[in-house]
């Protein structure tokens, strides 16, 4: 069984899915791949490590698939995993609701202090996010609009850094 769950909200060929992928090939076989349209809690249940990711959907929200899940899985036993956060938005665009939808995600967890992958916001052009918290984001931002030139090498950092914080 893998450790790792990986459940992105989105088109199973969109930007999201994509970037789901990446994470995937990087984690390698320890890690599986969700849709959330399809998911199930007793999905989530059964890894010891998630990694959660959503778009921003019109205005900055999760996307809608998540609107359907999230109260899902949060009604999993979420205590004892370790869990990664993932959004996409466009900072260029919705400088006043980047990645809101990982914010939103993050809000809605029961238990933030098992959130890993905090990353710097240095390098981005936004006014405000629902997802930085101290002067970071929660998770991975990426932005596949305006900075696709960099999402590779964030995605590749990103994935080191939760391996190492998840002591994967």
């Amino acid at each position: 069984m893998s450790k790792i769950g990986i459940f992105f909200g989105g088109k199973d060929n969109g930007s999201t899915a994509k970037v789901a992928r990446k994470i995937q090939e990087l984690l390698g076989d320890e890690a599986s791949i969700h849709n959330v349209a399809s998911a199930a809690k007793t999905d989530v249940e059964k890894y010891d490590f998630l990694v959660l990711g959503t778009a921003a959907w019109g205005i900055g929200e999760m996307h809608s698939d998540w609107e359907r899940f999230i109260d899902t899985m949060v009604e999993a036993d979420l205590a004892e995993k370790k869990i990664g956060l993932f959004g996409l938005g466009d900072q260029k665009i919705y400088p006043e609701s980047f990645v809101d939808g990982m914010g939103t995600i993050f809000c809605r967890l029961p238990h933030k202090e098992n959130v890993i992958g905090y990353t710097s916001t240095r390098g981005y052009h936004f006014y405000y996010s629902t997802a930085e918290k101290d002067g970071k984001f929660v998770g991975l931002a990426i932005d596949d609009d305006t900075q696709k030139e960099f999402t590779d090498e964030r995605v590749k950092n990103w994935v080191k850094q939760i391996r190492e914080e998840a002591g994967i």
